[in-house]
C-alpha cells in the first residue's frame, strides 16, 4: 500500500492513535508491527468485522504516538529498519528488500 500524506487521528480498540495503514491484510500488519515497534512505537492493530463478500481478514494498524505522521519518517529517514538502514519509500511499501537511500534512482 502507498504511503497516504494525510494525517488521519482515531481511535483504534478505544484508543487514541494515529492511523497508520487501514484495512489491510496480516501479512502487511506483520512487517508494519515489526517495523514499528522496532523503532520504538507503540502499535495498536485492530481486526475489522468480515463483510459476507470479503473472504480475507483485514486490519486497521496505528501508532499511540499521535504526531507520527509515516510520510514525513520515511522521507526524512528517521525510520530504521532491522539492519539500522534508513527505511525508504520503497523499503516501506515492501517494493524492496533493501534500503536503497536514493529513492529516486529506483526503476519500475
Amino acid at each position: 500500500m502507498a504511503l497516504k500524506a494525510k494525517h488521519i487521528v482515531e481511535e483504534i480498540n478505544g484508543q487514541r492513535c494515529t492511523a497508520v495503514e487501514k484495512g489491510i491484510e496480516k501479512k502487511r500488519v506483520t512487517f508494519l508491527k515489526d517495523l514499528l515497534q522496532n523503532n520504538q512505537f507503540e502499535v495498536v492493530v485492530e481486526e475489522l468485522a468480515k463483510t459476507e463478500e470479503s473472504t480475507v481478514q483485514l486490519y486497521n494498524i496505528g501508532v499511540t504516538d499521535l504526531v507520527f505522521n509515516p510520510v514525513i519518517a520515511v522521507y526524512e529517514m528517521t525510520l530504521k529498519t532491522p539492519a539500522g538502514e534508513p527505511v525508504t519509500a520503497a523499503y516501506w511499501n515492501q517494493e524492496s528488500s533493501e534500503s536503497i537511500k536514493e529513492y529516486w534512482l529506483m526503476a519500475k
